[in-house]
């Protein structure tokens, strides 16, 4: 068993898919852009190897103001609430947002449908919201109204067991937006760069 088994499968999958991305030097972590319908973003993907886990991170192009953190902390709660696959994080100190997708792999190997499933969910779920959380620090909205419309729309337009996310919906760019982060990139509560 390699010691970077997941990583090699999660580079694996990202070449396989067309994603470009960047490796940050010395971690099992890649780095890429990716824009939605909604909005750009810089995404990371990190192989805890020695935990055996695997983690994908959407981190929003934007941080909090802190007048506005209180509000949005109230939307990501009731956007995390009900939510099967992933959740919203902030962190209080800087502002910062992200959706974080992961699984333990630890007694299996992790193979290209479920990084498929994984990397999906969490950039349809980040474009899906996105607007709601720019309403609310940018335009004033309040947090339940923001989510309830979101989650209205996506009950009027989505079949019984949702719809796959289809390559024509999103498109993955070169990593540029990387240093517009406010203090870097994190994860794990520390900056990357």
């Amino acid at each position: 068993m390699s010691e970077q088994q997941i990583f090699d499968a999660v580079v694996e999958f990202f070449e396989a898919d067309d994603w470009k991305f960047q490796w940050l030097e010395g971690m099992t972590v890649l780095s890429m852009g990716f824009a939605g319908k909604n909005g750009k973003w810089v995404c990371y993907a990190q192989a805890r190897e020695p935990q055996q886990q695997f983690v994908f991170y959407s981190v929003l192009p934007v941080n909090v103001p802190e007048a506005k953190r209180p509000a949005l902390a109230e939307f990501i709660t009731r956007a995390n609430y009900g939510m099967i696959i992933g959740n919203f994080e902030m962190d209080f100190e800087d502002g910062e947002i992200r959706y974080k997708t992961s699984i333990d792999v630890e007694g299996t190997s992790l193979g290209p449908q479920l990084i498929r499933q994984m990397v999906y969910a969490n950039v349809l779920i980040t474009d899906r919201y996105l607007s709601g959380i720019m309403a609310v620090i940018y335009g004033g909205k309040d947090p339940a109204a923001a989510v309830s419309e979101i989650e209205a729309e996506d009950a009027k337009n989505t079949a019984p067991g949702g719809e796959p996310l289809e390559r024509e919906d999103f498109s993955v760019e070169d990593d540029d937006d990387e240093d517009d982060l406010e203090g870097g990139p994190r994860l794990n509560g520390r900056y990357l760069n």
